[in-house]
């Protein structure tokens, strides 16, 4: 009787139970250089707190009164300075009324002068009532006088700061209603992030603490210091965030507010 014969199948070869491992150490050795040149994203820095970028002052000037304009000094994007007059309504009428006002302040005040010497030269009796009657007239005609001023000086618009133009609303001879927008001034030379953060990552915030700037598409080297100036006690209850600002330095303007921004916080409350 013929022995029976074994299953190809259940046949093993000496080698076959040696070919898993050969194959899992020759992917080792492929795998290995491949992880060691592979960046770790774990090491990586964090994108930053997103955000906005605005101008530190940033102002809508109106006039307080009604009028035409009748000149003005500055066109978009000039530079201007702080009280320097940029626009001027018509004031003729204004003007004349200021040039009177003075001839009835130095008349009144040169009479006051005229009668306090004849009085302490004893050229003439005076009585202390006409005295005191003359020095009231001429208080009255000064503050008269500085009242036309005022009405002059309410005609014409000054910067407050000192910036750049970024919008005219009105030309030459177009009326202007009391507290209707004129002129837009900036001052681009600080600049202020305002960000939202989730209140859990807040938590290492500080009012004082140093922190970089990197406005998206620069690169690093046009990146600002600052510090962080706010950050909000109270959680928004829509977003479920706390908002926060930083000051930025921008002397020479180089950055535009109005772009985004993420922040960066690169030391401890100073």
């Amino acid at each position: 009787m013929l022995p029976a014969r074994t299953p190809a199948s259940m046949t093993q070869s000496p080698h076959s139970s040696q070919r898993p491992t050969v194959l899992i150490r020759l992917l080792a050795l492929v795998l290995l250089p491949i992880a060691s040149f592979t960046p770790a994203a774990e090491t990586t820095q964090p994108a930053g707190i997103p955000g906005i970028t605005e101008p530190i002052q940033d102002l809508t000037l109106a006039f307080p009164v009604v009028g035409v304009v009748g000149s003005r000094s500055v066109e978009e994007g000039d530079a201007v300075e702080a009280d320097q007059v940029l626009i001027t309504l018509e004031n003729t009428l204004e003007d004349l009324e200021v040039q009177r006002r003075k001839l009835l302040r130095d008349h009144a005040t040169a009479e006051l002068q005229r009668l306090t010497t004849l009085a302490e030269r004893k050229a003439i009796s005076v009585s202390r009532e006409e005295l005191e009657k003359k020095r009231n007239e001429a208080e009255i005609a000064r503050v008269e006088h500085e009242l036309a001023l005022a009405v002059v000086r309410r005609r014409q618009l000054r910067c407050p700061i000192g910036g750049r133009v970024v919008q005219v609303f009105k030309d030459l001879g177009e009326r202007c209603e009391d507290q209707q927008p004129v002129l837009r001034v900036v001052d681009t030379r600080r600049i202020v992030f305002v960000g939202h953060v989730e209140p859990l990552a807040a938590q290492d915030l500080k009012v004082g603490q140093p922190v970089r700037l990197h406005v998206d598409g620069t690169n690093a080297s046009a990146d600002l210091s600052g510090t962080l100036v706010y950050l909000s006690p109270i959680v928004d209850a829509a977003s479920g965030l706390l908002r926060i600002k930083a000051e930025f330095e921008n002397p020479s303007g180089h950055l535009r507010p109005g772009t985004a921004a993420r922040l960066q916080v690169t030391g401890p409350r100073g």
